[in-house]
């Protein structure tokens, strides 16, 4: 792999994820194709765009920076979820497996934040 970014654990979580979370969103209505659907996309795929970013940086406080918009787009997500659970859009098995998923990577991102310097 040639970016730095690429090596990351949390870069790479983030876009299984991402990919996941993408053929979950199918299963949504079409009347939300440009609401929750295009919504829960644009913060899922932030998460490692805002990675890969913010690795480029020179400084270590811009790539602080860009590490907390991955953890705001993934708390989005999460709140996505919640909609799309409550409005019976996927299952309570998909809900439990995608929060899961987003707690961990949650976790780690937030970890590894902490520890740049």
């Amino acid at each position: 792999m040639k970016f730095k970014f690429e090596n990351l654990i949390i870069w790479q979580k983030a876009m299984d994820l991402a990919e996941s979370i993408h053929t979950l969103s199918k299963k949504f209505p079409k009347k939300e194709m440009y609401n929750l659907s295009s919504q829960i996309m644009r913060a899922i795929d932030s998460v490692a765009l805002n990675i890969s970013e913010g690795s480029i940086g020179q400084s270590n406080p811009e790539f602080k920076r860009f590490m907390g918009y991955s953890i705001r787009s993934l708390a989005e997500v999460v709140t996505c979820l919640h909609k799309a659970k409550r409005r019976e859009y996927i299952s309570d098995e998909e809900f439990e497996k995608h929060y899961n998923s987003s707690f961990e990577l949650m976790n780690m991102m937030t970890a590894f934040k902490k520890k740049i310097n």
